[in-house]
């Protein structure tokens, strides 16, 4: 924001990017997961399905936003087994009724980017966003500043949404 020749730096805080910012970086597939779940509460991983998974994105556009992940390491839509796709899609309908019953959404954006060029931040191994959202979410932040906020801390909105995922996981069925 600049008034007369002035300009003001206006300061978000967002302190659980420092641990990613000074932190080692994966020389591996963020989305390849090792077989047992010691690590799922700090790698955010909600749900383990036969072939699937969901997962909170670290670097969310929204409150609430997840992954829909299959286990194997596959860049091409194309290229998934039917029992991958099915699973996947049954997990994505899952999360669009968990998100709703949580955060109340007035709508929830769902995509996939497929290849760099289509926008694939990892581009190597496909994944399916959901990310909630709420009319004027965006507000002024985003529009003046490219900035988004982010309501809730990352820790507490998994162990909101992880009880539902157990649940699934008891009832078993994604």
């Amino acid at each position: 924001m600049a008034i007369r020749g002035f300009a003001f730096m206006e300061t978000l805080w967002a302190p659980w990017r420092i641990d990613y910012i000074l932190g080692p970086k994966p020389d591996s597939c963020v989305f390849c997961l090792p077989e047992h779940t010691g690590e799922d509460e700090a790698r955010l991983i909600l749900y383990r399905g036969r072939y699937n998974f969901v997962i909170m994105n670290k670097f969310p556009y929204n409150n609430g936003h997840l992954m829909v992940t299959p286990y194997r390491h596959v860049m091409d839509l194309a290229a998934l087994a039917p029992e991958e796709a099915h699973e996947c899609m049954d997990l994505i309908q899952s999360c669009v009724r968990i998100l709703k019953g949580r955060f109340n959404p007035q709508g929830i954006n769902v995509g996939l980017n497929l290849g760099e060029a289509a926008g694939a931040g990892i581009r190597e191994h496909l994944h399916f966003h959901l990310v909630p959202r709420w009319n004027g979410d965006s507000s002024f932040m985003a529009v003046m500043n490219e900035t988004r906020v982010i309501p809730e801390h990352l820790s507490s909105t998994y162990k909101a949404l992880k009880p539902h995922f157990d649940r699934l996981a008891a009832d078993g069925d994604a």
